[in-house]
């Protein structure tokens, strides 16, 4: 009788947890998730498949705060693993038709379109390293720590993350330098 007394005590606890987890993190957790994967459906069932994972097993002892980093590690796992199933697609998908899509009459809309195309463009670990570097406001160290890899692998991954999306998202120049009228000569 005691022991299914504290049974039902755990399955509340964790379950309280959990509600509280999704009512205070909740948008922030599916924001993360989106930069992540880019896609607001795939981000919700990124955030789903986290929690399930998380809590799909009866663990005590976790708060809002503890819950919420076991579940950010999740998310991040769940999408580099969907990246590596993904790998042999990124091979192919330049070979897909993609329609344009029109101008937005909004520069700040463009930039930010621009920056989720962008980041789509990037491999699973380069979008991964920006993410975590300047959306989570990591430092390259804890960044190599969460990823399982060096932090040369880090600085690397940004790197080449940041040179795709600098070429990318550059204004056009098509005119001479020399001729540019943002250019004083002396």
């Amino acid at each position: 009788m005691a022991a299914q007394a504290t049974a039902r005590q755990d399955g509340e606890s964790w379950q309280a947890v959990v509600t509280a987890l999704v009512e205070e993190r909740g948008d922030s957790l599916v924001r993360y998730a989106r930069l992540l994967c880019g896609s607001a459906d795939d981000a919700a069932d990124l955030v789903q498949d986290a929690l399930v994972k998380t809590f799909g097993r009866l663990r005590n002892g976790f708060t809002v705060t503890s819950g919420e980093a076991y579940v950010r590690r999740a998310i991040l796992n769940s999408y580099l693993d969907g990246g590596r199933r993904s790998s042999r697609w990124r091979r192919i998908a330049h070979l897909v038709v993609v329609p344009e899509t029109e101008d937005s009459a909004v520069s700040a809309t463009d930039g930010r379109l621009d920056l989720r195309e962008e980041l789509k463009k990037l491999t699973p670990r380069e979008r991964a390293c920006l993410v975590l570097r300047y959306y989570e406001d990591l430092k390259v160290d804890d960044v190599a720590d969460a990823l399982g890899i060096s932090a040369g692998a880090v600085k690397r991954y940004l790197s080449d993350g940041l040179a795709k999306m600098a070429v990318a998202l550059a204004p056009d120049n098509d005119t001479d330098p020399k001729e540019s009228p943002h250019v004083h000569r002396i």
